[in-house]
């Protein structure tokens, strides 16, 4: 599936997947409001204490938060189906190209900062795996990579919607790693898992090095070989 119906088939895939994640959101924010009501009237009775009110509470809070998340998630994939409609009729370019084209976008933006001499100096956070961004940012290289679907190869809605979530990842990923390498306050706004990642990533200092040297060479040829 390479067509121009890709991008397309992927966000319809995404709506299906975010409605169910907001059905669950939803039953799970029930359940906490029923358990916090319960806990309540446990309270009133004296057989809870004050220490699993508050509990009931923050799990209720972070249940509602979760819902309201979920919901928005299904509008913006009711959004990205609109734009993804209208870019059947409009397009020259195929959606994986697009997105190929992004992808690349950001690792010339990225290689820059490796191999300019001016950049590296004034800016060299920007390839010091040690530096919290910059480590989650190389970390979704890595993942961006390995979801990029290969030339000419088969590929479905799924492995599509994979990779454009990788790609708009690794977009978000190099602006806070840019942002904070130019010395702005950027706050965590990444998965926790990701800084788990990231952390380990940052003491392989030695497989990092390698690693990026790899990346950088397979980018090289990639451009060349165009």
């Amino acid at each position: 599936m390479n067509g121009r119906r890709l991008g397309y088939d992927a966000a319809r895939l995404e709506l299906r997947q975010a409605q169910k994640d907001a059905r669950d959101a939803a039953v799970a924010a029930r359940v906490a409001r029923a358990e916090a009501a319960r806990v309540n009237a446990q309270r009133a009775a004296s057989q809870a204490d004050a220490a699993a009110v508050t509990a009931s509470r923050r799990a209720l809070r972070e249940a509602q938060l979760a819902s309201r998340a979920a919901a928005a998630q299904v509008r913006a994939a009711r959004a990205r189906i609109s734009a993804e409609r209208m870019a059947l009729g409009t397009g020259s370019v195929l959606p994986l190209e697009r997105l190929r084209t992004r992808h690349e976008s950001v690792l010339a933006r990225w290689i820059a900062y490796e191999t300019d001499p001016g950049l590296a100096v004034a800016y060299p956070a920007m390839s010091d795996a040690r530096q919290p961004h910059t480590a989650a940012f190389l970390v979704i290289v890595e993942r961006a990579r390995e979801q990029r679907p290969p030339e000419g190869g088969r590929v479905t809605a799924s492995d599509y919607s994979q990779y454009r979530q990788s790609v708009d990842d690794l977009e978000h990923a190099f602006d806070l790693a840019e942002r904070s390498a130019r010395g702005e306050r950027v706050q965590q706004e990444l998965p926790d898992a990701l800084w788990e990642a990231a952390r380990g990533f940052a003491e392989r200092s030695t497989d990092m090095l390698n690693r990026t040297a790899e990346l950088l060479g397979e980018w090289t040829s990639r451009r060349r070989e165009r």
